[in-house]
């Protein structure tokens, strides 16, 4: 909850509470925690420009642009699409946006196509504060790295222009908002699972919720929701999830497509509020979700559960890109909206439909300590929390899925990946869904 404005340094020894700073050390490694955050309005722009924003109804939400448009003193124009028309878009008609937002996945497919240009990290003004997660790959030293593109191995431009790991100065994209996905459940059609140990992919698969299932349409995300799936139930194995082969695909949508004809799956959702409105009316008892999905079912009392299954999550991270064709003040005002992204206010926006900003420490002032101790360290809720929508989506004693920050991420079995069998990929999806 944002507090009166102040001008000392808020993110200090005093005045963040132990069990945050304890937080903060294990997710903020190498960041300084003593550095000032001035909580009045960020910064203002000192033209009128409006900023083209391209990107999901995750990230693309009202209060948001807001928020932004009054902090910034700009105008901005959100524009936000499922995930499949946000990335036609961006490869197609770069021109089109000024900023790009969507998920890890798209880095690849973009950068081939030149639709996106260099970031510089010296005039992002809180890059030393991210945190290791896209700079080393792990928030923990026991942590999995994860299959397939984990962002660390795709964020630094390196020096022949390809992208890497090694860090340069230039960066694909703005780490921002991130996540471990997996699915969503009615607990009043399914028995309640336990975290890590009966939860499994499998279940997305399993024949006893025949016509119940929903999936994203997305020939990235749903693909590896459906391999995660085969795999958990023994339907097949895969040699690398992150990696799948041509033969290896092939096999899984003669599955997928035989499925479809005897009408297993209940439908597939292209956008968040689709998502919902799938649950809410009873279409499926169990599909692909997003967090902010769980948070607003939860708010309309449709008990849904997020699972954090014994596999692993499938992780994501949410990518800021510059537009290739952005330069002069379109940029300018462009890198004035990803710096306010990193600015406090946002990360703790988000952090209450249940997503991270990758420097939470900005953010950690700005939400109540029964809040942090249940979206970042795991806690029980203390009191009833609200969700972004002003409803209550977390009921007191209510325990997040999968636990803390530093639990989920040390858990994911895949990352969102554009593999190199991603044009076969997008063929055999289509074929699939029109199936």
């Amino acid at each position: 909850m944002h507090k009166q404005c102040k001008t000392e340094s808020l993110v200090n020894a005093s005045s963040v509470d132990k069990s945050k700073r304890t937080t903060l050390e294990t997710i903020g490694k190498g960041v300084l925690l003593g550095t000032s955050i001035i909580k009045a309005p960020y910064v203002f722009a000192r033209q009128k420009h409006t900023l083209r924003v391209l990107g999901t109804h995750v990230t693309l939400q009202e209060p948001l642009r807001k928020r932004a448009m009054s902090d910034l003193g700009i105008d901005i124009r959100f524009e936000p699409k499922g995930s499949p028309s946000v990335l036609q878009r961006g490869l197609l008609s770069p021109e089109s946006f000024d900023i790009y937002e969507q998920w890890s996945n798209s880095i690849r497919p973009l950068w081939r196509n030149h639709s996106i240009q260099a970031i510089e990290t010296k005039r992002i003004t809180h890059w030393d504060e991210i945190n290791s997660l896209c700079k080393t790959g792990r928030v923990a030293p026991k942590a999995k790295y994860g299959a397939g593109d984990a962002p660390f191995k795709i964020v630094n431009v390196q020096g022949d222009g390809s992208l890497g790991s090694e860090q340069t100065g230039q960066v694909s994209f703005l780490p921002y908002v991130h996540n471990v996905d997996s699915f969503g459940y009615n607990t009043n059609e399914i028995e309640q699972g336990i975290a890590y140990k009966t939860e499994s992919w499998g279940w997305l698969l399993d024949k006893k919720h025949s016509g119940k299932v929903g999936i994203i349409n997305d020939p990235t995300i749903g693909l590896f929701d459906l391999v995660l799936a085969a795999d958990a139930s023994g339907a097949m194995k895969f040699t690398d999830i992150g990696n799948i082969s041509v033969d290896e695909l092939d096999r899984l949508f003669d599955i997928l497509i035989d499925l479809k004809h005897q009408k297993f799956f209940g439908g597939f959702w292209n956008s968040v509020p689709e998502s919902i409105d799938f649950m809410e009316a009873g279409r499926v008892h169990i599909e692909s979700m997003f967090s902010p999905a769980v948070s607003a079912l939860n708010g309309k009392n449709v008990p849904v559960t997020f699972a954090a299954p014994k596999e692993g999550y499938r992780g994501w991270h949410g990518v800021m890109c510059l537009s290739s064709r952005a330069q002069g003040r379109a940029k300018d005002v462009a890198y004035e909206y990803m710096n306010w992204w990193l600015s406090g206010w946002p990360g703790a926006f988000i952090a209450r439909q249940g997503y991270y900003i990758s420097n939470a420490q900005r953010s950690a002032d700005y939400l109540e300590q029964s809040e942090w101790d249940y979206w970042y360290n795991g806690k029980p809720a203390s009191q009833p929390l609200k969700g972004p929508d002003g409803n209550i989506s977390v009921n007191r004693g209510q325990v997040r899925s999968g636990g803390s920050y530093t639990d989920r991420f040390s858990n994911v079995a895949v990352w969102n990946t554009a593999m190199p069998t991603y044009d076969y990929t997008l063929q055999k999806w289509y074929e699939f869904i029109s199936s």
